[in-house]
């Protein structure tokens, strides 16, 4: 199983350089995975992160004395990053249970469109929105 975003994602839920313990958890997940949804892991994963992968972000950007939130596309590896980024912090925000079972829990919940992952890029996305009139700060 290698992949190169499922490699990333290993490297950013490492924590002190154990790699070891993070291809547990990342793996571990994937198994969990594949009992409950019956599905390919992989797909599920891959799911996960294009529906939690942002379009636009805003980005604070000062013009005369006054701060603007500038809505700003974002580039595609950023989009993954953050998306791996915010997968990881809903899993870990929850408690009592074991990492693999909380990313795995929350894996399938961003590849239904639904938890935290997902409702922080619509959050982002509603941002975006909202500042459209400071586009033009965008350059």
């Amino acid at each position: 199983m290698e992949d190169v975003i499922v490699e990333k994602f290993i490297n950013q839920v490492m924590r002190r350089g154990k790699k070891t313990i993070a291809r547990k958890i990342v793996y571990g997940a994937f198994d969990l995975i594949k009992t409950q949804a019956k599905k390919d892991p992989l797909e599920i994963f891959q799911k996960a992160i294009g529906n939690s992968s942002p379009l636009v972000q805003v980005r604070s950007r000062r013009v005369g004395g006054a701060t603007y939130q500038v809505p700003m596309e974002v580039k595609p590896e950023k989009q993954v990053s953050l998306a791996m980024k915010w997968i990881l912090a809903a899993a870990k925000s929850k408690k009592g249970k074991p990492m693999k079972v909380k990313l795995a829990d929350e894996l399938l919940a961003a590849s239904k469109n639904e938890g935290s992952a997902v409702k922080k890029k619509e959050d982002m996305h509603r941002m975006a929105e909202a500042n459209r009139a400071f586009a033009h700060f965008a350059h």
